[in-house]
């Protein structure tokens, strides 16, 4: 029996961080995401980070546990005990554990090196040794390992085993002998701890009720099963880490919601193309067809995308890009997140283009803008581009039960139909007859009349060939009114105002949102408070500009090293730039409250200097 009495003088309870260091393909995934659900099951708000390593497998992985009493969504940057299952971390990751914290790792073999620290509590339990006794087969050994860590931080932090067990048995319903297998694991893993260290951490769990009406899940199952509900019935794309998992998605929600039951008949369609530009091609012919259709990427396929996105742009025909952004440029760091393809996004391709983006912040938005997406993308005939990042896309999330609005009507625009042609004496394509900067657009084979040349060449608003200067000018600056009117189409911004006056204010989108909320809280402890706008569609619309006209000084929060939002609302508002600061943050790590506070403090105290 070992006394693991910690530095930390405060039992903290429901507040604490949990880091596990494993080996990527040693199969962790499943004991980690067990740990957190069982948490979250015990009515605990909880976060998970993955950070894995771009190969298959053998270099290092963390998986970030952050139990949050307070719901909190962002990745807090303390840890306070980290489960230690990679020989080569050992010395980074005693390293990250903060004053009074604690480490487990295997001590099957002696690890002398696990008590350096005076101010953390290691806590030894022989993984391996008790494993390699009770377990035959070596992959099975090195898998139930990762099951006896999960018994042992259950004692340690006390999570409910009839919890873990119910997971177990839902997880291997249909395997009793795997049920019997794992349990065996966990049990060992928690009877040595048990016996060894009777008392529980400093850092515990207790169970709450703060989870009802929630669930877990990822922002790419979330957009996939938007997709979905917004009728899409096509997809093409080509993998590519981190959006790969939303097509796995879309092929798995249709596969049981969009086969005939009756016949067997799919109704849907998905091709794996041999490359982006391909993948692109075939989705703008589909929904040139009639069919709502999409293709996820990530930064290198928007690149390589560029071409088609203007002749989506300039033909005008829908067009649905989710954009799971990671670090860059060229191959980058593709398992890490930025929100680096902001500018890139907004004004794809060659010549004089802008785009419609969305900015979901969390997976419930992830399904609902993805139904926006192709509602905005038929209305405006024109690519949208759904900007969301690799922490929103492949970590999962405490967000609401999704809702489903059954009274939904897809919006498809200017559509003429065979009705609608037999009553007109002529059709032509890029008519403005209302206005508005949006002209009618026909299914093709539904009706002679409505047929037409769909060109990326140069053409007038009767859609014949032209290189003449005034009818090449009129439908480029009909384009232009196009774009500018969706501004009030896009999702509004959400605007939270201090509960004191303040002439300071804070800008972000996506994925820095719930850093900058907790900041915002953090920031009341020093005294300084400020306004915050999330800003969730571009064009900007009248209550972006107003918001940064009605503040003397506006941060603008974002990941990436060249301020991309700062300079959108710089170049599509008549804001003075001098008062927007950039706030910055591009390593490649979900975003933490940290970085917020440091910066907004750090210009704050310059300024009174």
């Amino acid at each position: 029996m070992k006394d693991l009495a910690s530095p930390m003088t405060d039992t903290r309870i429901n507040d604490f961080v949990l880091k596990i260091a494993n080996v990527n393909g040693t199969g962790s995934a499943s004991a980690n995401g067990l740990v957190m659900k069982a948490i979250f099951r015990m009515g605990i708000p909880v976060v998970g980070k993955n950070l894995f390593p771009s190969n298959i497998q053998g270099l290092p992985t963390w998986y970030e546990i952050r139990v949050t009493k307070d719901a909190y969504t962002a990745r807090c940057d303390d840890t306070d005990f980290v489960v230690a299952m990679n020989a080569e971390t050992y010395a980074r990751d005693l390293a990250s554990v903060s004053p009074g914290g604690y480490i487990l790792y295997d001590s099957t073999w002696p690890r002398p090196q696990m008590h350096d620290r005076e101010d953390v509590t290691a806590i030894g339990v022989p993984l391996a040794r008790l494993c390699n006794e009770h377990f035959d087969n070596a992959r099975t050994r090195v898998l139930m390992k990762n099951m006896a860590y999960v018994g042992a931080v259950a004692h340690l932090i006390g999570i409910d085993v009839d919890v873990i067990r119910g997971m177990v048995e839902e997880m291997f319903g249909a395997k009793p002998h795997l049920i019997d297998a794992n349990m065996k694991a966990i049990a060992l893993g928690l009877d040595y701890a048990a016996e060894q260290y009777p008392e529980p951490l400093t850092v515990r769990v207790e169970a709450m009720d703060k989870t009802a009406g929630n669930i877990l899940i990822d922002g790419n199952t979330a957009a996939a099963l938007g997709c979905v509900y917004a009728g899409a019935t096509f997809g093409a794309w080509y993998p590519i880490t981190p959006s790969t998992s939303l097509m796995d998605a879309f092929k798995m929600f249709c596969d049981k919601f969009r086969v005939d039951q009756e016949t067997g008949d799919q109704n849907f369609c998905i091709l794996q193309a041999e490359d982006e530009l391909s993948a692109v091609g075939m989705v703008l012919g589909a929904s040139w067809n009639g069919a709502r259709a999409f293709t996820p990427t990530s930064g290198p396929g928007i690149s390589l995308m560029s071409e088609f996105i203007g002749f989506a742009y300039y033909s005008e025909v829908p067009l649905v890009l989710f954009d799971v952004q990671r670090s860059g440029p060229s191959t980058g760091l593709p398992t890490r997140t930025q929100q680096c393809d902001l500018t890139l996004a907004a004004y794809a391709s060659h010549g004089d283009t802008k785009h419609i983006l969305l900015f979901p912040a969390n997976p419930q938005e992830c399904f609902e803008m993805a139904i926006n997406a192709f509602d905005i993308a038929e209305r405006f005939q024109t690519p949208v581009f759904f900007m969301t990042d690799l922490d929103i896309g492949m970590n999962e999330w405490m967000t609401p039960e999704l809702e489903w609005d059954e009274s939904y009507v897809p919006d498809r625009g200017k559509v003429l139909h065979a009705a609608d042609l037999d009553k007109i004496d002529k059709f032509y394509r890029y008519e403005d007859v209302d206005g508005d900067g949006i002209t009618y657009r026909t299914i093709p084979g539904e009706h002679p009349k409505g047929a037409y040349f769909t060109r990326g060449s140069g053409h007038n608003w009767k859609g014949a060939y032209t290189e003449d200067a005034d009818e090449y000018q009129e439908v480029v600056d009909r384009l232009t009114r196009k774009w500018e009117s969706a501004a009030d189409a896009v999702p509004g911004p959400v605007i939270s105002e201090s509960d004191t006056q303040t002439a300071l204010g804070i800008i972000s989108s996506g994925g820095c949102d719930g850093a900058v909320r907790e900041a915002l809280d953090r920031l009341a402890k020093h005294g300084v408070h400020a306004n915050y706008m999330r800003v969730r569609g571009f064009p900007f619309n009248a209550e972006v500009e107003a918001f940064m006209e009605s503040h003397q000084t506006v941060f603008v929060v974002e990941q990436n090293r060249d301020a991309q939002l700062r300079s959108l609302l710089i170049n599509e508002t008549s804001v003075d730039k001098t008062k927007l600061i950039p706030v910055l943050d591009y390593g490649g790590m979900a975003a933490n409250p940290s970085f917020v506070v440091k910066g907004l403090l750090t210009h704050l105290e310059m300024e009174e200097a």
